[in-house]
């Protein structure tokens, strides 16, 4: 019995990272828009498989706040509190593994960073995304969700930064599914961290190649973050981002099943889930009479 992993489930409808009603174009309630990774975040605690593990629910704001960008990143002192919360959470529970169900892409960054903190050199992570997610505090788009990899290494807000108990070298970090750079600066940024990626196409009818950098490393334990945006949207729309030619929803589950296979996993995020359809039914049945 005292050799037991102790597993949490780690519910975490952070939204406050994203800055995104604009490209969710249907829903025309912003703030609706906004706070769909909520929704997004509970349908998926719901929809997965319950098991046995504590669930622990981070304490998310869902206040209507002027929402202001503080040195570079929008809802930064919000942010700050809420990985508090995650952290303080964590070093309580103590788990030895994290599913972390989102939320916006950068709810992996607290149990990431603890994990890390607790396995040292033996965890690497595979971030499994349509972006690299490396975006800094002074780039043109402010949404913290974008800097959760960089987050994650170190770098970026002082004030976020100071609250992270660890951080991931670049040549600890994976990009699986990566299509869409945005801009050419984090193409060449992504150059100057020295961080490997591998496209939708290189691991589209095996995992050899995540498999061979898996077993380059010296680490026997992965984190692995699956940001649903990295899925071809000609499959199934289920995240904000829309980036054509993704993974298969197959390729996803194989790759990750892969991945245990080769090395122990001890944390997985499914983050930015947007579900589109659900919040246009909400609207519609809280405008109705007798559901008030």
């Amino acid at each position: 019995m005292g050799n037991e992993r102790k597993t949490i489930r780690l519910v975490y409808p952070q939204w406050q990272g994203g800055d995104i009603a604009r490209w969710i174009s249907e829903i025309k309630d912003s703030e609706e828009a906004s706070r769909g990774y909520v929704l997004g975040s509970q349908l998926l605690n719901f929809l997965a498989p319950s098991g046995n593990n504590e669930v622990l629910t981070v304490p998310v704001s869902t206040d209507k706040i002027e929402r202001k960008v503080s040195d570079g990143v929008l809802d930064r002192d919000v942010i700050v509190q809420q990985t508090k919360a995650a952290l303080e959470m964590l070093r309580v529970a103590s788990p030895d593994k994290i599913v972390t169900l989102g939320g916006d892409c950068s709810v992996s960054v607290p149990p990431f960073t603890y994990l890390k903190e607790r396995y040292k050199d033996d965890v690497v992570m595979v971030w499994i995304d349509a972006h690299p997610d490396i975006t800094l505090p002074g780039d043109v788009y402010t949404g913290y969700h974008a800097m959760a990899v960089t987050a994650c290494m170190g770098y970026g807000d002082k004030k976020i930064i100071a609250e992270l108990p660890s951080k991931f070298a670049p040549s600890e970090i994976l990009f699986v599914g990566l299509r869409d750079w945005e801009r050419e600066e984090i193409k060449v940024r992504q150059q100057q961290y020295g961080i490997k990626h591998f496209t939708p196409l290189e691991v589209a009818r095996n995992s050899e190649a995540v498999k061979e950098w898996l077993n380059a490393c010296c680490a026997s334990k992965v984190v692995v973050h699956f940001d649903m945006d990295v899925m071809d949207p000609a499959e199934i729309i289920a995240a904000v981002g829309t980036s054509p030619n993704g993974m298969k929803m197959e390729d996803v589950v194989r790759v990750i099943n892969d991945i245990a296979a080769e090395k122990e996993i001890v944390g997985l995020t499914i983050a930015e889930p947007m579900p589109r359809i659900a919040i246009r039914i909400k609207d519609m049945l809280g405008r109705l009479p007798l559901l008030k």
